[in-house]
């Protein structure tokens, strides 16, 4: 992880992506991972409240996408498409889930 700080606690960072169509998403940063060296957010879909029924329940799922950097050094995003990554990556994100519920 870089040397910068992050409190996630107290603030509420939010990323905007846009799909193959060019339809932008907002998501609400839920926390940073490092696992094996490498950095990955993981990110929770903000549902916009006019475009669901009231009386549906809705399942949020968050989704983890790796951080790199492209050629001018800017953090970008970029889908895990190995299979085993993915594995390690949950894993992790699954082990902090728990510690903070037994919290």
């Amino acid at each position: 992880m870089t040397n910068h700080e992050h409190d996630h606690e107290h603030e509420e960072s939010t990323v905007v992506l846009t799909d193959e169509e060019g339809n932008e998403h907002e998501f609400e940063l839920l926390t940073i991972l490092e696992v094996e060296e490498v950095n990955y957010a993981v990110l929770l879909p903000l549902i916009q409240p006019e475009a669901t029924d009231v009386d549906e329940e809705i399942e949020e799922e968050a989704i983890i996408l790796r951080i790199a950097q492209d050629e001018d050094g800017n953090d970008i995003l970029q889908e895990i498409e190995d299979d085993a990554e993915w594995d390690r990556v949950a894993a992790e994100y699954d082990k902090l889930v728990d510690e903070e519920e037994q919290d």
